[in-house]
């Protein structure tokens, strides 16, 4: 029997289907297939104390974010601080106020949180545009280009472009966001004459420093990573003074100028290059061209290659002839590279800034994200067990090592050894690990305490006491921007990175199964939530998620309205992509079949539900559409 609408649909399944949980086949008004699956939920359900404390998270969230808006803008959206070209503090700061915007909306937070983000982006480009550096030829006419930056490292570029890499997820369809995108990618495709970043021979970035400018085939100067002088006294908010005192920046400026006077690697690619793979994945979710899959491919397979032949370790430098560490062999140099201890003037000692896990988790993690190879989770492993294999304990305390190289620093004079020996032991990474390849036995170094403990059945009540935590966080946020000592002419592009009160990755953690510790680009979503009602990303408003475990090829999450008068619906996708499969549905000892990327769930006033989820994980290409646009 075909159902032509949804209202004799559901009459038909509370007749026949027993199930609680009625699962219907909806066609279009056409009468063609639409091959989309309703379950209606119509148990009562008691407002559990998580999803009251998640509704209210999100609202407070959205309030947090509009006063930080109202006094961090001005009207044409631009930064109400004093801007400068550097890496230390400069555009990439300037933005990253505000990261996690467009996730947060993505989740269910007001429109306003994307509007704002929006008018601030628009408006960076503009007022960083304006800027004019003498010291460096980098933003001598701006700090961007086609709203690009014009020449910068990945590790900085990507901060800075986190907030604007994850607007796909509200508005795919936005057309001059399409545009950009397509037209960033191309920046590493060498679709941009001026832009040659790419070598297609050899199959690398050329330079550490790239954007859309092209290559720097130079050595970078201090100036180049510092910009210029400021007249005033400002916090410094990435220097040992931080928030404790104001300082004259012309008699700190030369501590600046020392912090980098060994970054001077540039020629050959580098690790950190991986991230510009983000670009080409979110072109191909936005566009489905398969050259953006390609060259992605292409660019990680020379990455998998080069760490083959390395005996296993990915190398942070490469030279322009392809061969790790180039002339010298030394693959274990370059910038945060294996080896990238340094002498910091600024601060007065030795630091060891190096580390392998930037740019080369968003590399093949994209990689098996486009494929669900394992092959690619295969080369992250490997780089984790380098370190774990290592650990000892020393006066009680597990230790492995940060860096591999020469522990006197940047000058190699011997063999390259092991050093800088730290009780952190990589766990974030391992989580991540964890949570693409859903093999047990990545979950061994990692404690089950905190929201692991939760999918383990080990804290019932972290929910509960995570969600409290984040509402106090942005009240105190929100207490500190009231509170904000400083005026638009003594903060520097940094200040406001410490006041931006969004709390999203908790909330992602419990409503989508994803672990958010670092940089965001592309999501590891195990669910999304989408409102059919208002056409938008998340959850509809009165509506609580929270998955409760997680299996390779299930998931378990309870869906609650805690509305005690008016239905809500909500599609249910399986991945942040739609890049799984689902292939049944169970509540309590009910199943029903399904074979699909999404699903519709409608919730009666005040019910809700637990239900397991069969999937099939990366079954499909990625795509950043909202179900009713595909």
């Amino acid at each position: 029997m075909i159902l032509s609408t949804i209202s004799e649909a559901m009459r038909a399944a509370r007749r026949t289907a027993g199930f609680g949980v009625c699962l219907l086949l909806v066609v279009d008004c056409s009468m063609t297939l639409a091959r989309e699956e309703l379950l209606v939920v119509d148990t009562p359900m008691e407002p559990p104390e998580w999803a009251l404390l998640q509704r209210q998270l999100l609202d407070a969230n959205s309030q947090a974010c509009r006063v930080l808006a109202q006094h961090a803008l001005d009207d044409r959206g631009y930064l109400l601080h004093v801007p400068r070209w550097g890496v230390i503090d400069g555009p990439d700061d300037a933005i990253e106020t505000f990261s996690d915007w467009p996730l947060l909306h993505s989740l269910g937070a007001d429109d306003s949180v994307l509007e704002d983000y929006k008018r601030a982006q628009e408006g960076h480009w503009l007022q960083y545009g304006e800027l004019r550096t003498v010291k460096t030829d980098l933003a001598r006419d701006g700090a961007y280009f086609q709203e690009f930056i014009t020449m910068s490292d990945w590790a900085h570029t990507r901060e800075g472009m986190q907030p604007f890499m994850s607007l796909g997820l509200s508005e795919p369809d936005n057309s001059l966001y399409r545009k950009r995108m397509a037209r960033f990618a191309g920046l590493y495709m060498n679709e941009d004459p001026s832009a040659p970043n790419y070598d297609p021979v050899r199959k690398l970035i050329r330079s550490t420093w790239t954007g859309s400018k092209g290559p720097m085939l130079r050595e970078p100067t201090v100036y180049d990573w510092v910009g210029d002088p400021v007249r005033g006294r400002f916090h410094f908010l990435h220097s040992s003074a931080g928030l404790e005192r104001m300082l004259d920046f012309a008699a700190h400026y030369p501590k600046m100028l020392a912090h980098c006077q060994d970054y001077r690697d540039s020629v050959g690619d580098s690790h950190l290059n991986l991230s510009a793979t983000n670009l080409a994945l979110n072109a191909f979710m936005l566009t489905g061209r398969e050259k953006y899959r390609r060259w992605l491919l292409e660019y990680v397979d020379a990455w998998k290659e080069r760490t083959r032949a390395n005996n296993g370790f990915i190398p942070t430098k490469v030279g322009l002839d392809g061969h790790p560490g180039g002339a010298s062999g030394q693959w274990w140099k370059g910038l945060y590279g294996w080896n990238f201890t340094n002498f910091d003037a600024e601060v007065g000692y030795v630091k060891h800034r190096g580390t392998i896990f930037i740019g080369t988790w968003d590399g093949f993690g994209n990689a098996f994200l486009l494929t669900g190879d394992p092959g690619y989770l295969a080369v992250m492993r490997q780089q984790l067990m380098h370190f774990h294999s290592r650990k000892k304990v020393v006066d009680g305390k597990t230790l492995i090592p940060k860096m591999y190289g020469d522990p006197r620093g940047h000058t190699y004079t011997g063999k390259p050894e092991w050093y800088a020996w730290t009780e952190k032991l990589n766990l974030d990474r391992w989580t991540e690990l964890y949570l693409w390849g859903m093999d047990r036995a990545d979950l061994e170094p990692i404690p089950k305490t905190g929201w692991i403990g939760f999918l383990e059945g080990v804290e019932p009540d972290y929910p509960v006491r995570i969600l409290r935590k984040d509402l106090e966080r942005v009240r105190n946020r929100v207490q500190a921007i009231r509170d904000d000592p400083t005026t638009p002419g003594t903060r520097l592009p940094d200040w406001f990175m410490h006041l931006n009160p969004s709390s999203s990755r908790n909330l992602a953690s419990l409503m989508t199964g994803a672990y958010l510790p670092s940089v965001i680009w592309s999501v590891n979503f195990r669910l999304r939530y989408f409102d059919p009602g208002r056409r938008r990303s998340g959850v509809p408003p009165d509506v609580g998620a929270l998955i409760e475990r997680m299996t390779g090829d299930s998931v378990t999450v309870i869906l609650t309205n805690l509305n005690p008068v008016v239905p809500r619906t909500v599609v249910v996708q399986a991945g942040g992509y739609g890049e799984h499969r689902f292939t049944g549905v169970e509540k309590g000892e009910s199943r029903m079949e399904l074979n699909g990327s999404r699903v519709t769930v409608r919730l009666e006033p005040g019910c809700g539900a637990r239900m397991t989820f069969g999937m099939n994980r990366y079954a499909n290409a990625p795509t950043l559409l909202h179900p009713w646009d595909r």
